[in-house]
């Protein structure tokens, strides 16, 4: 009996699943009509201007006489070039992940004396409520480490006598919290996992005070601590250059959004950590590899373009892998000729890839790259140039790393929510309006029918 319900049950969700779709269908040629900016951009690619901020821009493109020129991209944090900022903390090969968050947070670059300080803060505010890496994080441990960590992140709201407060001394110890303990949450969540549903040795390391962001990543993570420089690195780079990028981003955007209705800093960060999940956001780099693993093994030639040809081909025919038609780590929203963040994590992909034996791969990454513009053009109507994105390159490196995959969006979200508490700063600081679009309602009035004369 117990069980004829349950399949009425899945029948009655398939009715209502058929309901949904007839009733909330809308033409698209309704988005034209209205002049609808789906995605908030315009049909150029262009994103609509909902904002000013001093944090982070994006340039892909020069205006020459009203004529939008692609250009190669450029990625700047406070007005400063990211490239020259890594150039400069890998010349005095310093880790740059720390010295950017405060970059991001407060502004400026720090002197020696106020980046040591400011170390020295993040290494006091790692720390975790008593019994909260036991009572919260390994109870109820979960197969994706994002909602683990949105979960621990809404659970430190209990913790805290002045959650609610918008108040900018509060925000900033709150946003400082985020930054420090944003590691510790995702690798403890990760061993977890692996302990529970695995049922792998559990390691619960806690983070050195005298290594860095990326070094405490790897330090944490691998049962027996070790880690090569070349390692860390890679891995500070990686956080880097994904720590923001500007407020248009999904994430980013949602965390404007939400902050802009007065609610506390767990939840806006717990908002912006599902937007992240997403794979048309930072879940992207996930499908790269496992889009990889997947032509790994039915291409037999790596080295033809001709196989590799076909491969994309059938991608974008939606006849392999996933069936969504989409090569992923290919092309992005906003840059066109290059994406600088992919252009900087090359550099150092030959390196580890010769460290750790990788060649072959590398090379079929760069085939790909070389390849799949010329087959999405033929097969699809662009309307910028296509290039490699920061999600192309990052899960090979995470995989050479020796980052499983339930990792690698976890590694996107501890860099990016720098950028998250900065925006959300910004936000408050400038007493912003509640952000609400307006959407244009398309269905036909109607009367309203008793119940005894319905259909």
């Amino acid at each position: 009996m117990a069980e004829n319900a349950v399949h009425e049950k899945i029948d009655r969700i398939a009715e209502y699943t058929n309901l949904c779709k007839k009733n909330f269908d809308i033409n698209p040629e309704l988005y034209s009509k209205y002049d609808v900016k789906r995605g908030l951009r315009d049909v150029n690619g262009k994103g609509v201007l909902t904002g000013l901020t001093k944090i982070a821009e994006v340039k892909s493109y020069t205006i020459d006489d009203g004529d939008i020129i692609p250009c190669e991209g450029k990625l700047y944090y406070h007005g400063i070039n990211m490239e020259q900022i890594v150039n400069g903390f890998t010349a005095d090969n310093r880790f740059g992940f720390e010295e950017v968050a405060y970059l991001l947070l407060f502004g400026e670059l720090p002197s020696k004396q106020q980046l040591e300080q400011f170390n020295q803060d993040l290494v006091y505010y790692r720390d975790l409520p008593t019994s909260f890496t036991r009572d919260v994080i390994l109870r109820a441990p979960s197969r994706n480490i994002m909602n683990s960590l949105a979960r621990s992140v809404l659970t430190l709201y209990t913790y805290d006598d002045k959650a609610d407060s918008t108040d900018t001394e509060v925000v900033m110890r709150q946003s400082l919290q985020m930054i420090a303990r944003f590691p510790r949450l995702a690798v403890y969540s990760y061993q977890g996992l692996k302990h529970y549903y695995d049922e792998q040795s559990l390691f619960i390391h806690a983070p050195s005070p005298e290594l860095s962001t990326a070094q405490n990543i790897l330090y944490m993570l691998r049962p027996d601590h070790s880690f090569t420089p070349l390692e860390a690195q890679v891995l500070d780079i990686a956080l880097v250059v994904q720590a923001d990028h500007g407020g248009g981003n999904n994430s980013t955007f949602t965390t404007r959004v939400v902050t802009s209705s007065g609610t506390d800093t767990y939840s806006t960060i717990a908002s912006a950590l599902g937007s992240l999940k997403g794979p048309r956001h930072g879940g992207a780099n996930v499908k790269v590899a496992e889009m990889f693993e997947d032509m790994k093994t039915k291409v037999k030639n790596w080295t033809s373009d001709t196989e590799v040809t076909q491969y994309i081909s059938d991608i974008l025919d939606k006849k392999t892998f996933d069936n969504a038609g989409l090569i992923y780590g290919m092309g992005h929203a906003v840059y066109s000729v290059s994406d600088p963040r992919a252009e900087i994590f090359k550099k150092y992909v030959k390196v580890l890839a010769q460290e750790k034996g990788k060649e072959d791969e590398l090379e079929l990454y760069t085939r790909v790259e070389r390849l799949a513009p010329d087959v999405i053009n033929s097969k699809r109507k662009t309307y910028k140039p296509i290039s490699a994105n920061i999600d192309f390159y990052s899960g090979f490196v995470y995989s050479m790393l020796g980052l499983p995959n339930e990792l690698f969006t976890p590694i996107f979200a501890i860099s990016r929510v720098a950028g998250w508490c900065a925006h959300r700063l910004e936000e408050l600081l400038n007493n912003s309006k509640i952000i609400r679009p307006a959407y244009k309602n398309v269905t036909k009035h109607c009367e309203y029918v008793d119940i005894n004369n319905r259909k």
